[in-house]
C-alpha cells in the first residue's frame, strides 16, 4: 500500500519550522528532506525517522522498525505526530546530526577513439 499524498501534506505542515522542508515520491512511498538532507521516509502512511545518537536521546523510549523490507532500521513515530514542536525538533535535531551530501560526480565522458582508415591505392 503507498501512502496517501493528503498523510505526506500532513506531514510536511508539521515539521515545516524545522528548516527547508522538500519531498521526494520514490516507488510509491515519500524521502523527506530537510536542509537538502535525507531525513526521513514516509511509507505506508507511516513516518520513519532516520537514526541519531542525538535523535534516540530526544525521544527516550524508542520504537524501531524498518521503514520497507530489507530497509535499515528508522525511529518509527506514531504519537507525536501530532504534536508540532517536537516532531519538529526531531527533525531539526535528525538533519543537524547527519552528515552533508557528497556532490554527485559528473560521469567520466569516454574518450572517442579515432580509428585510422586503411585506403588501399590501386
Amino acid at each position: 500500500m503507498s501512502s496517501e499524498q493528503s498523510f505526506v501534506d500532513y506531514i510536511v505542515d508539521q515539521i515545516e519550522n524545522a528548516g527547508t522542508i522538500a519531498y521526494r515520491k520514490m516507488f510509491g512511498e515519500y524521502a523527506l528532506y530537510c536542509n537538502n538532507k535525507v531525513v526521513a521516509l514516509i511509507c505506508n502512511n507511516q513516518l520513519f525517522v532516520k537514526q541519531t545518537a542525538v535523535g534516540r536521546d530526544f525521544i527516550g523510549d524508542v520504537v524501531e522498525a524498518p521503514a520497507y523490507p530489507g530497509a535499515k532500521m528508522s525511529f518509527l513515530i506514531e504519537d507525536k505526530i501530532e504534536d508540532r514542536e517536537w516532531i519538529s525538533n526531531l527533525i531539526r535535531i535528525t538533519a543537524k546530526e547527519l552528515p552533508e551530501q557528497k556532490p554527485k560526480q559528473k560521469p567520466k565522458q569516454k574518450k572517442k577513439r579515432i580509428f585510422p582508415i586503411k585506403t588501399k591505392i590501386l
